[in-house]
C-alpha cells in the first residue's frame, strides 16, 4: 500500500463521517494501528482492509484504488456459436465480480 492508498482510506473514513477512534472501534483495530495505516506508516492487511471498507460503506477496491473489475479486465477470445465478444466479456465480468465480492468479504475461494 502506498501513501495514495492511505489517503483513500482516510477519505473513505471522512466520507463516512467517522473519527479515527470511531473507525477503529467499528473495525476492532486499535486507534494507533489505524493511525499508522492512515499515515502510510504501516500496510493494512486484507482483513483490515475488508473491515475498513465494510465500516465506511465502501468496497475494498475503493479503499485501495484498485478500480472496478470492468476497469481491470482485458479480454481476447475468438467468438464461436454466434456469440459476440461483448457477450463473452459480460459473462466473464460476472465471474470476476463474484470473485471480487468474495475477496471483499474475506471469503476464501476453494476448489
Amino acid at each position: 500500500m502506498t501513501r495514495d492508498n492511505a489517503a483513500l482510506i482516510d477519505r473513505a473514513r471522512v466520507a463516512a463521517g467517522l473519527s479515527q477512534r470511531a473507525l477503529a472501534e467499528a473495525t476492532g483495530m486499535s486507534q494507533s494501528t489505524l493511525s499508522r495505516i492512515i499515515s502510510g506508516g504501516r500496510l493494512a492487511k486484507m482483513p483490515e482492509l475488508v473491515a475498513i471498507a465494510w465500516a465506511t460503506g465502501h468496497t475494498v477496491a475503493q479503499v485501495t484504488g484498485a478500480g472496478t473489475v470492468a476497469d481491470r479486465a482485458q479480454c481476447a477470445a475468438r467468438a464461436t456459436n454466434d456469440s459476440g465478444m461483448e457477450d463473452m466479456r459480460q459473462a466473464l465480468l460476472r465471474f470476476l465480480e463474484l470473485n471480487d465480492y468474495l475477496d471483499d468479504h474475506a471469503i476464501p475461494a476453494t476448489i
